[in-house]
């Protein structure tokens, strides 16, 4: 499935906005369905958002509309702009990719090295 790379990551103040990259080399971005998930210290992997090869996309609960998940075909990447950020949204996030997609990280057997996200208060 090639090589994940995530990008965009960084320190934002809260209430900000950042914008990350998930780029796939060895093939298209757009073979395959694309999630998001994030993980906080001592806390465990949590669903962010995904987009599934129709398109289709989905949301973590916490996410109540801040977050965009979208697809650069151009760039051959997989974007989730996140809006309106909290200190709560602290973590490594990582983009997966899988044949199914969904919501659970056991259906993706390709993962990204991760990019940290602080949002300070």
């Amino acid at each position: 499935q090639g090589l994940l790379v995530e990008s965009g990551g960084g320190l934002v103040q809260a209430g900000g906005s950042l914008r990350l990259s998930c780029a796939a080399s060895g093939r298209t971005a757009s073979s395959y369905a694309i999630g998001w998930f994030r993980q906080a210290p001592g806390k465990e992997r949590e669903f962010v958002a995904a987009i599934n090869l129709s398109g289709d996309t989905y949301y973590g609960d916490f996410v109540e509309g801040r977050f965009i998940v979208s697809r650069d075909n151009a760039k051959n990447t997989v974007d989730l702009q996140m809006n309106s950020l909290e200190p709560e949204d602290t973590a490594v996030y990582h983009c997966a990719a899988s044949w199914m997609g969904g919501t659970r990280d056991t259906s993706y057997n390709s993962w990204g090295q991760g990019t940290q996200v602080t949002v300070s208060s």
